[in-house]
């Protein structure tokens, strides 16, 4: 009997990954940058082998990334673009983050995280995955970049799919640098918003905002949700946050969140909410780095009204968008 094919890609996916990964540590789509080269005249540039170089270049041509032209020379391509230094679409630190240091230690250890109560980093460095950003500046200005290529179309989609029009001001709770609310804010103009999150992100936030011009129109502020959030809002974003977390955890979160409601205020959860069968979908790919690096977990529809309910929370809707993610939409228990 053959290998099934999908346990082949898999496995081979992995090698590919890794090599897309040592071009761009290497910084060869910045070198390309000006035109074919060779892999001769990489290697002697970066004081590598000619050879294995070649090998390296030539399956990632495969991809799509590069182009193999006539001479044995490789260019890049539109879509390669995209691995070089400050492309908007933060696809260069997205390939540093999930291939580095940190990301492969905690998966490497991942049959002790299944094992015992301890997360991949905790295993692998004694400490959480958010504290370990915390110590460690550059690998967070990387993450919270990656955060950009990681929602792909997703903060488009989901500024299409719910109406905002009776929101006057949002909050984004835990919003990183402010990538979903950007988006909205931009097809919202009678909308202000404020964005909060930890004071070691914050800064990295409010650079972001000003570079795309909505200084003006949003408030970042320095918090922790755990403790308290902007009160009386017409509406709360929560995007991406509850699946790093444990279901008690998120029952914390969402208390904070609801004292800070209104009998009008909105709450809107983004994730990407899982079916329950065994259909494809990003969520459950998502959730396997989830599990690695943290306590949270992807979840279905029943499982986030589930928790949504012992926060004193009530689900109006779950509302599906042209991304992996859904919003579902929540008030205070008891309210319209």
């Amino acid at each position: 009997m053959r290998t099934p094919p999908a346990v082949l890609d898999a496995m081979h996916s992995a090698f590919l990954a890794r090599a897309i990964y040592l071009l761009v540590d290497l910084g060869v789509p910045d070198r390309l940058g000006g035109g074919p080269r060779s892999a001769a005249d990489l290697a002697a540039e970066l004081r590598v082998r000619p050879v294995p170089l070649h090998q390296v270049l030539r399956a990632v041509a495969t991809t799509g990334l590069l182009r193999t032209e006539a001479d044995q020379r490789f260019a890049l391509t539109d879509t390669g673009r995209a691995l070089q230094r400050g492309h908007p679409s933060g696809t260069r630190e997205m390939v540093l983050t999930m291939q580095g240091e940190l990301f492969w230690n905690a998966l490497e250890v991942l049959p002790q995280r299944i094992a015992d109560e301890r997360t991949g980093p905790e295993i692998a460095y004694g400490r959480p995955f958010f504290a370990l950003m915390a110590q460690r500046p550059r690998d967070a200005a990387r993450f919270n970049r990656m955060m950009i290529a990681t929602h792909g179309d997703e903060p488009a989609a989901v500024a299409e799919a719910y109406d905002f029009a009776r929101v006057e001001r949002l909050v984004d709770v835990g919003g990183g640098i402010g990538t979903v609310l950007l988006e909205v804010l931009a097809r919202h103009p009678h909308l202000r918003g404020a964005l909060l999150d930890l004071p070691e992100v914050t800064g990295h936030a409010r650079r972001h905002l000003a570079d795309a011009g909505f200084a003006d129109r949003c408030e970042v502020i320095a918090g922790d949700f755990f403790e308290s959030v902007p009160t009386g809002a017409d509406a709360y974003l929560l995007s991406r946050v509850l699946h790093d977390w444990d279901d008690d955890t998120c029952v914390r979160i969402l208390r904070t969140c609801a004292r800070a409601m209104t009998a009008r205020s909105r709450l809107l959860v983004v994730e990407k909410v899982l079916p329950a069968g065994d259909e494809p979908h990003l969520g459950k790919r998502l959730d396997l780095i989830m599990l690695a690096l943290t306590r949270g977990r992807e979840r279905t529809a029943a499982e986030y009204e589930d928790l949504l309910s012992r926060a004193g929370l009530r689900v109006v809707r779950c509302i599906g968008t042209r991304s992996a993610s859904s919003v579902v939409e929540a008030v205070l228990d008891g309210s319209g």
